[in-house]
């Protein structure tokens, strides 16, 4: 009722007036698109500079597994310009990218034939460095690394000294990483591999504290019993349900053993028995006597010191989270066994539950996961929508405008087959016809034929096809072929 109620003061409207609507109706789609774009996010260039293949790789990596949208270029990456601020500060806490590296393909492609060999040598000395780097930061643990290495140099001249060739390293760990002393020793071996002439006892290796890693054997055997006891922990309970620190006491004590030792002086023993009997059988008299001989020896003292640093005692705490609900007891058993615990050393060990500080996790709504996928096609969902709305509307004034010509150029078909024809035949052909084609072919015969065509059908169907001959006007254009010529 409504609809029609809109289609009759449509009707009322003057002729310009529906022939300014459209446009309008034109123009609001037009709005709603230009409207939808601007409510787009606009999408910015992540860094302000151009990134490096490696470092490019990095930020789409780390970007795909925060599930941020983003369009990736050949130097950069587009991000909403809402967030460009939030995401720069969680990649640098990150640490990505890391710093390009150049590696020696990339400097040695800047050699000349005129370039000078020290030059030359300095360049494949700066790539080979960085080739290191860029191999240390696959290592578990290590978060970045940097390189300097100092070649061999020979003494020409007596006023020179002659130096072997040394490396030095220093490792970013990552945040809670811990370096076990065999690794340390793995990366040692691997830089002086990399290095031609370079001992192993000529690269130092130290960390962001300046601290030189794997030369302290307290602190070695300390970090690898805690790390392997939290490796084994985690395994068997759960990630982050445990805390495990271990403290170490050594004895600094050197150690002095001395050891003396006779000699004999000459090929004989040095002490023995000498055994005497004399019997008698006359008087019937037996006679033993024994006497102990020392043939004298030579006296040397052994002394051996052994060095400090041995456990004397070892100290250990394990925290289990209370929500975990974990076995104290095996938990304790396990820990004991792992650590090598003596009671008999002194060594202590502690286990205990509590209630574990765990950070609210946010929750997030299932369309937070489906944004990245429906804010790009918002603007042609809209273009979709509006378009759809406008055909919708316009298909009523489409239809009117296009079913009398239509029903012209079927009527001047069937005038043209007809034309000429008796009306006993027009109404044989007429047989099975429903009433509305049969009035659309009569109406287009003269009327003398249609007059007579009509008189022979039943007056049941001749009132049907009388009815279909009165042409109905549009609720909405009351007369379309006027609005044909007036556009």
């Amino acid at each position: 009722m409504q609809l029609a109620r809109l289609f009759e003061s449509w009707n009322r409207l003057p002729k310009g007036a529906r022939l300014a609507a459209l446009p309008a109706l034109a123009a609001v789609v037009v709005i709603s698109v230009i409207a939808a774009v601007a409510a787009h996010p606009q999408r910015v260039p992540l860094f302000s500079s151009a990134l490096h293949a490696e470092q490019l790789s990095e930020i789409e990596e780390r970007l795909a597994g925060w599930n941020v949208p983003f369009t990736p270029m050949t130097d950069n990456v587009l991000v909403p310009a809402g967030r460009r601020g939030d995401l720069l500060l969680r990649l640098s806490l990150a640490g990505v990218p890391h710093a390009h590296v150049e590696s020696s393909g990339d400097l040695l492609d800047k050699v000349g034939a005129l370039t000078p060999q020290s030059v030359i040598d300095a360049q494949a000395r700066d790539g080979l460095a960085g080739d290191i780097e860029l191999a240390l930061r696959g290592i578990d643990g290590v978060a970045d690394a940097k390189i300097i290495v100092a070649p061999a140099k020979a003494a020409y001249f007596a006023d020179e000294t002659a130096h072997d060739a040394s490396a030095s390293v220093r490792l970013r760990l990552q945040p809670g990483a811990h370096l076990s002393s065999n690794a340390v020793d793995g990366i040692r071996s691997f830089v002086a591999a990399s290095v031609a002439g370079l001992d192993s006892r000529r690269v130092t290796i130290v960390d962001d504290r300046g601290i030189a890693l794997g030369d302290s054997i307290e602190s070695g055997d300390a970090n690898d019993l805690q790390s392997s006891l939290q490796s084994a922990l985690d395994a068997a309970v759960g990630a982050g349900a445990t805390i495990v620190r271990v403290h170490v006491d050594y004895d600094r004590r050197a150690l002095q053993s001395s050891v003396e030792r006779r000699l004999p002086s000459g090929s004989a023993a040095i002490d023995g028995t000498l055994q005497r009997e004399r019997y008698d059988g006359g008087g019937k008299h037996y006679e033993r006597s024994e006497q102990q001989l020392d043939r004298g020896s030579e006296t040397r003292q052994f002394s051996a010191t052994s060095a400090g640093a041995r456990i004397a005692r070892i100290t250990a705490a394990v925290f289990v989270d209370a929500a975990r609900g974990a076995d104290l007891y095996q938990v304790r058993a396990l820990a004991a066994a792992a650590l090598g615990i003596d009671p008999h050393r002194g060594d202590s060990l502690e286990v205990g539950a509590i209630a574990f500080a765990h950070a609210a996790v946010p929750r997030k709504d299932g369309w937070w996961l489906a944004y990245g996928a429906i804010v790009p096609l918002l603007p042609t969902l809209v273009s979709a929508l509006a378009a759809l709305v406008a055909l919708r509307w316009s298909i009523p004034a489409l239809g009117a405008l296009l079913r009398p010509l239509i029903e012209r150029s079927r009527i001047a078909r069937g005038a043209a087959a007809v034309s000429g024809i008796p009306a006993a035949k027009v109404r044989g052909a007429l047989k099975d016809e429903p009433p509305h084609a049969a009035a659309a072919i009569i109406s287009a015969l003269p009327a003398s034929t249609a007059a007579a065509v009509l008189d022979m059908y039943p007056p049941e169907e001749r009132s049907a096809i009388v009815r279909r001959m009165q042409r109905p006007l549009s609720p909405l254009l009351a007369d379309p072929e006027s609005f044909i010529a007036h556009a």
